[in-house]
């Protein structure tokens, strides 16, 4: 198939290496040339801009930071305009739900089919293709993309209508969130107790009480490595698209609140671009 990907970040750059070794034809762009000139070695084509990547592609693929970047490259960039008539337009980005529908209408104006995609995991799900999808949006469109998601990930869950797959990944992103700094809090109260934090890792870990990714995190938390697997700041914006959209909603979340605290200190103190897991330098210290 003939498809293009834009967005080429932690994920974006594991996602469009793994279509291409799958055989499909992928022309790719990012914001920075050199992301997409690295991925020539994976067998996708680089491309100047957004309007050249999906000329004449049957399926364009959209993994962009935040609502203002997939609005910019997708209008302001013209990336919609330069769309075939039925192609269908992907979009895996994590944004709150009243832009995935304003992105859907955008997409629909223009005879272009739309699902909201964003993805569940992180740089090594995205690079052994054992992604999660969360996909709102038609169907039969979902069934014509699946051979793609098959590409990339392990799993595809079709969660609703247009909306519910930004929907479903901002609650989960909002779980993530505030169970990454409650791990740390909990780390840090038992050093207080004078428990060592391999104790605490073993007693509690293997049990039905952690959820699993905070398994994955143990070794990050213990060497103080925060290289990114899933930055710090993004974990922010999705607490605050979450956030906006609750209230939107009616709903006043409290804890995610307290949550947005801790990783706005975080960001102030320079882990934007850490792991998420760098929470533990803010949440431990109480």
């Amino acid at each position: 198939m003939e498809i293009a990907f834009l967005g080429l970040g932690i994920m974006g750059s594991r996602m469009a290496a793994n279509l291409a070794r799958a055989g499909h034809a992928v022309r790719v762009w990012n914001r920075t040339a050199e992301k997409a000139e690295a991925l020539a070695s994976s067998g996708c084509t680089p491309v100047d801009s957004p309007k050249q990547a999906v000329a004449g592609a049957k399926f364009v693929v959209t993994m962009l930071a935040d609502p203002q970047a997939l609005q910019d490259v997708a209008l302001g960039q013209g990336m919609v305009d330069a769309m075939a008539a039925g192609s269908l337009w992907i979009d895996c980005s994590t944004v709150d739900p009243s832009t995935s529908r304003r992105m859907a209408q955008e997409a629909a104006t223009r005879d272009l089919k739309f699902l909201d995609a964003p993805v569940s995991g992180s740089s090594g799900a995205a690079a052994n293709a054992k992604l999660v999808f969360f996909v709102g949006g038609d169907a039969q469109d979902l069934e014509s993309a699946r051979p793609l998601f098959e590409a990339m990930g392990a799993r595809t869950v079709h969660a609703g209508a247009q909306g519910a797959g930004a929907s479903l990944k901002l609650v989960n992103n909002l779980f993530l969130a505030q169970a990454q700094a409650a791990w740390s809090e909990a780390l840090g109260l038992a050093e207080k107790f004078g428990l060592s934090q391999e104790t605490v890792n073993e007693a509690i870990l293997p049990t039905h009480v952690a959820p699993a990714f905070l398994g994955f995190k143990r070794f990050k938390i213990e060497s103080r490595d925060w290289s990114p697997e899933f930055p710090l700041k993004h974990a922010l914006k999705d607490i605050r698209l979450a956030l906006s959209a609750a209230k939107d909603a009616g709903m006043d979340l409290t804890q995610l609140a307290a949550a947005e605290a801790l990783y706005a200190q975080a960001l102030s103190r320079g882990f934007g671009d850490a792991d998420i897991s760098a929470i533990h330098e803010i949440a431990s210290r109480g």
